[in-house]
């Protein structure tokens, strides 16, 4: 018996416009399930699918885990990224990290890191 990684289970307040926030970013069709939770469905070799689940509560403290995205181009996608609604949020960084920490509209921490040279 093993197991398989099948899709990523992220709570919001508001799992429609935090879906449809994210489907935006990573440019990921979307569409809601059977059980009204927001799916994100991740192309061919991205990965696994998203799912939004609406939950009552707020975010109300940091992650204790986070996603990190390695762009081509990371200024290019931090800036597209903080136009779409996401903000620079401190948690505890020195200030010569090469990633760079934000938060989508729901405070959920994650990091876009400095492209490779590939």
């Amino acid at each position: 018996m093993g197991l398989k990684f099948d899709e990523i289970c992220i709570d919001a307040r508001d799992a429609t416009a935090l879906g449809r926030w994210w489907s935006q970013v990573l440019d990921w069709p979307h569409d809601v399930d059977e059980d009204g939770d927001v799916v994100l469905h991740a192309p061919p070799g991205a990965g696994v699918n998203w799912i939004f689940i609406a939950v009552p509560d707020e975010k109300v403290v940091k992650n204790r885990i986070h996603l990190d995205f390695r762009p081509d181009d990371q200024q290019a996608e931090v800036d597209r990224v903080l136009a779409l609604g996401a903000r620079r949020v401190d948690v505890g960084q020195r200030g010569d990290e090469s990633w760079v920490v934000l938060a989508d509209p729901e405070g959920n921490e994650f990091c876009i890191l400095a492209a490779t040279d590939d």
